[in-house]
């Protein structure tokens, strides 16, 4: 097994954990399939140029702000941000499981810190 193929099964299982919370807290299932792609939209800066696009991108697709969300439910109980940090963190994980990694400013949208797609 490589180590690409080593990082795909990671992100795929924290990706079913990630759900798997979801399922256990009782949070609705439906909400978790609409929202899912909700961080897709940050591919929308690519419309400026590839820099900004990239920057955009880059910041709805790293760990750094739905752990905060994690965070922020420890201090402020309220259900919805810890909704949004874990269908937040999933998507991040579906999207580094099948090779969906973060963007090179100065590269194609497909040229990812993961893999070439």
């Amino acid at each position: 097994m490589t180590n690409k193929q080593i990082v795909h099964i990671e992100y795929a299982f924290a990706f079913a954990l990630s759900f798997l919370i979801y399922m256990q807290l009782h949070f609705p299932i439906w909400l978790f399939v609409v929202l899912l792609f909700v961080p897709d939209l940050t591919m929308l800066g690519y419309t400026m140029n590839k820099k900004i696009g990239a920057i955009v991108y880059n910041l709805g697709h790293t760990f750094i702000f739905p752990l905060l969300f994690a965070l922020g439910y420890l201090y402020f109980p309220n259900d919805y941000l810890l909704i949004g940090s874990l269908i937040w963190i999933a998507h991040i994980c579906m999207d580094r499981a099948i090779g969906a990694g973060l963007k090179y400013q100065d590269a194609s949208f497909t040229n990812t810190h993961i893999q070439r797609l």
